[in-house]
């Protein structure tokens, strides 16, 4: 199934309450039946037992005595039934409170989304319909001007492009003329482009289940979130039990280390740290030895977002990479680059330069509650082919939400159809 089919029922009005009504309907005709059937079942019980009263009145003692045995048989029989009755319902109720749960919490994190992404909702539904109340007839000048709108949008140039080449085709064959036709393809090639560029099991964080320590390495540039989304994320992992350690390899920035300290002393999780200025390299070399020695579970790696210039960030960076792969070569497991979501393209740009320095394996989108520029995401999936992992949709610890494709869609385009 496609990430279309799984989100459209919430896009296009085909909510879970229809479900649950269908569900309500077959549930009733089952009991409907199954009481049909307990009177059919009675109605037999009378016709034998008027059967058996002729009988008892021709047979003897003999025959008296079988049928008492057979009456208390039949007797135990029906407490076993009634008994096999309530071990099924007892099931059934279990069952029925664990998807009633699931439910919820499915519910809470579409809200999140929704909250989270209600700017971006905002900005791009008050364009999207003040472009369909004006548009008279689908023709080419109706495609340039929704192509202007999308790489305003912030899907970036060659996605509005590929798109909009996309819908003039799919409006063709799908006859869409009115505006929620034209609405509902619009959304639905959206979806499908992001769909195709990547698998949602590669949205998830990487971890060992070898009892091995995972190692994430956070880049990106100065106030896109880096430090703020380590103390998040340590926060999550501990109270799942996990033990964690974070390195504070920022050493060059005025007060990075000291920002991170402080969220280690909330969260209750060690720091390594350094002098200031200390060699970045240097803090994550015995960030390293101490979470294998210690068989630490997950060890977080600060770095800098800025140094005299860009070729120096760079080395930087691959110096801190060579250094932890001399004591874990396969490390690390995650190098994820923490982008401003308000930054719109720029923050395509600054994933296109970390790239070509260091490989990255997943992304981290900050500040999406407080910006109209969501739509980046598509524009990164389909020109990079990298996967989101963790989005930041408020200031709150439990507002740093695993990415879920559906659920963001869901966010993006509330209301829009």
């Amino acid at each position: 199934m496609g990430l279309f089919d799984k989100i459209k029922k919430s896009l296009f009005g085909e909510d879970e309450n229809t479900d649950k009504e269908t569900k309500k309907d077959e549930k009733t005709e089952e009991e409907n039946g199954e009481k049909a059937a307990d009177v059919e079942e009675a109605e037999q019980d009378e016709s034998i037992e008027e059967a058996e009263t002729t009988e008892k009145n021709t047979e003897d003692d003999s025959s008296n005595q079988s049928n008492d045995v057979e009456e208390e048989q039949s007797e135990q029989d029906k407490e076993n039934t009634a008994q096999e009755d309530d071990d099924s319902d007892a099931t059934d109720n279990e069952e029925e409170n664990q998807t009633s749960s699931e439910e919820q919490q499915s519910e809470s994190q579409t809200e999140l989304y929704e909250k989270g992404l209600e700017k971006t909702n905002q900005g791009f539904g008050a364009r999207l319909n003040r472009f369909f109340a004006q548009f008279r007839t689908v023709d080419e000048d109706f495609f340039d001007d929704l192509e202007e709108l999308l790489i305003e949008s912030d899907v970036g140039y060659e996605t509005a492009e590929q798109l909009t080449d996309a819908l003039r085709d799919e409006a063709k064959l799908q006859k869409a003329k009115s505006r929620d036709d034209l609405k509902k393809v619009i959304v639905e090639k959206m979806v499908e482009l992001y769909d195709q560029n990547g698998d949602s099991e590669n949205e998830k964080l990487s971890h060992h289940d070898d009892g091995k320590t995972n190692i994430y390495l956070f880049v990106g540039v100065n106030g896109a979130g880096k430090t703020t989304t380590i103390g998040k994320l340590a926060k999550r992992l501990k109270d799942e039990g996990k033990s964690v350690l974070l390195a504070a390899a920022d050493t060059f920035r005025a007060g990075a280390v000291e920002q991170l300290v402080e969220w280690g002393k909330r969260v209750d999780v060690p720091v390594v740290t350094s002098k200031e200025q200390a060699d970045p390299a240097s803090v994550v070399y015995d960030a390293t030895k101490r979470a294998i020695d210690e068989q630490v579970d997950y060890l977080l790696v600060d770095t800098a977002g800025r140094l005299q210039n860009k070729k120096n960030l760079m080395n930087e960076l691959e110096k801190i990479e060579r250094t932890i792969k001399k004591l874990a070569p396969d490390e690390p497991t995650e190098t994820l680059l923490v982008l401003d979501g308000s930054t719109g393209q720029n923050a395509l740009l600054q994933a296109k330069d970390f790239d070509k320095t260091t490989k990255l394996t997943g992304l981290v989108l900050t500040k999406l509650d407080g910006s109209s520029k969501g739509g980046v995401v598509l524009a990164i999936r389909n020109e990079m082919k990298l996967p989101v992992k963790l989005v930041g949709l408020g200031e709150k610890v439990s507002d740093l939400a695993d990415f879920d494709a559906a659920d963001y869609a869901v966010g993006l385009f509330h209301d829009l159809v």
